[in-house]
């Protein structure tokens, strides 16, 4: 099992994806509990302010950044086990983001819920919903800003399962 320790501990900490021997595995999840399951991801794109102004203009050739973006999440999220090569496929019951504009700074703040019930958490799947968004407000952008920045992207809650409730600091 590979192992590491926490910053201050002695204890190591045993990373869930590693067997004995060290090779990457999927997690048996079969003895876990079914439970409801929800995490909340958060990220932004930090755009131009005239970049701001044309995505809530809806200026764009390929049409409105948001929605498309929006949808981009939802279709990423339920991809997660494709894209992420040790997640398992999860029956989503929910997925839901929304984007807001942040004038100062120029921001795009993007924010995914996912929701399943299951034996495994559903954390990948926000956090897959907010990156896939986030990169797609910079495709349906670039050919008005090349230097825009997506960052930021966390997990901001997760509840349900053996852990319980997480928040982030």
């Amino acid at each position: 099992m590979s192992q590491r320790t926490k910053a201050g501990d002695q204890e190591p900490l045993d990373f869930s994806h590693f067997d004995e021997t060290g090779a990457a595995t999927m997690v048996d999840v079969s003895a876990k509990d079914s439970t409801d399951r929800r995490a909340l991801a958060h990220g932004e794109v930090r755009v131009s302010p005239e970049t701001l102004a044309l995505i809530r203009s809806g200026g764009f050739k390929k049409g409105d950044v948001l929605s498309i973006a929006q949808l981009a999440g939802i279709m990423g999220a339920k991809q997660t086990a494709n894209l992420i090569p040790l997640c398992h496929p999860l029956p989503l019951t929910s997925v839901k983001l929304r984007l807001t504009l942040q004038d100062d700074p120029a921001v795009v703040l993007v924010e995914a819920e996912a929701k399943t019930s299951g034996q495994t958490g559903v954390e990948m799947e926000a956090l897959t919903a907010v990156g896939i968004a986030c990169l797609t407000v910079y495709d349906m952008a670039k050919a008005v800003q090349k230097d825009m920045v997506i960052t930021n992207i966390r997990l901001l809650e997760k509840e349900g399962g053996r852990s319980g409730l997480y928040r982030a600091p």
